[in-house]
């Protein structure tokens, strides 16, 4: 039986669990920033162009994947599981938003093709991917059910909601029974809750970054760490752009912020992860005043923006 897993980037670890013949982390960002567009992720699963600026093979470990050897990565992923006669597509996809979002998304596109359909098998992953060992994975017991059409009806119908305008259709969603894709539902609570609050005009991440820095936390390095947050929906590049959008509107809550980041090009990694690390934090006077005084200089950066713009 041959099997490829299909996963988020936390999920690169199953590539050296032996698991399957090969293992396709996804890369996307669904969580912020201007979603793609249909065309561009049909482009980056389909077979390679020269235009094509990500591919999916791009992320697949050809040691640790039979399947693919290097004349084949120019290939389209439902080309190479046709042609190597795959049995098995299983989604591994942990309770994480940006993970959940990944699986909706690749369950509508695997839908419209029906003989990639029928060989798909959901996993029921309800722990963190990208903290779990290779080894613990080899062997780790996780439930696998069948995919059937409600699943796809009800991954598109999300899917639809969380690309329409204005967030009221994902709000909805927390009230209809989603069946097997039961942890979609805290994550979009999660999602939700990012969105600027009627109060403050903070989301649950920018009201926690002023909290920690109220606090002493005057580090990047520590409100990047994972967990130091307890929240789950930014990586800490996105992170570090809160920071930006919170130090350098025309009323900054925080100081300390290294000017140069407001300059560099986003790209520059290496430049912009020194300058965060130089940054020694604190809230303004008006910062510290209450949250309901505040108002962030960059609500497009989080999802009410995304909601916005992505259309």
């Amino acid at each position: 039986m041959k099997r490829v897993i299909l996963t988020s980037s936390a999920g690169v670890g199953l590539a050296l669990a032996d698991r399957a013949d090969m293992v396709v982390p996804f890369i996307y960002r669904f969580v912020s920033g201007p979603l793609p567009t249909p065309d561009h992720l049909n482009d980056y699963l389909g077979a390679r162009w020269p235009s094509n600026e990500m591919h999916w093979s791009d992320c697949v470990r050809v040691r640790q994947s039979p399947l693919l050897s290097r004349r084949d990565r120019a290939g389209g992923l439902l080309w190479v599981c046709e042609t190597y006669g795959v049995d098995f597509i299983e989604l591994w996809f942990d309770p994480e938003p940006n993970s959940q979002l990944q699986l909706i998304w690749i369950l509508g596109y695997l839908r419209s093709h029906p003989v990639i359909a029928e060989r798909l098998k959901l996993r029921l992953v309800d722990f963190d991917l990208q903290d779990a060992d290779p080894g613990e994975l080899r062997h780790r017991d996780v439930r696998e059910l069948d995919v059937t059409e409600s699943d796809f009806e009800i991954a598109d119908m999300a899917w639809e909601a969380y690309r329409a305008p204005t967030p009221e259709l994902c709000a909805g969603l927390l009230h209809r029974p989603l069946g097997k894709l039961s942890f979609l539902k805290p994550a979009v609570e999660d999602l939700l809750a990012e969105l600027p609050s009627p109060a403050t005009g903070l989301g649950a991440t920018e009201t926690l970054l002023l909290e920690r820095i109220a606090g002493g936390h005057n580090r990047t390095d520590e409100l990047f760490r994972p967990d130091a947050l307890g929240t789950r929906v930014f990586d800490p590049w996105e992170l570090g752009t809160l920071l930006e959008g919170l130090a350098f509107g025309p009323a900054p809550a925080i100081a300390g912020l290294d000017g140069k980041l407001a300059t560099l090009d986003p790209d520059n990694a290496r430049s912009r992860n020194a300058a965060f690390r130089r940054s020694r934090l604190s809230l303004t006077e008006f910062g510290d005043g209450g949250p309901g005084r505040f108002s962030p200089s960059q609500p497009d950066q989080t999802l009410v923006g995304r909601h916005a713009s992505h259309q």
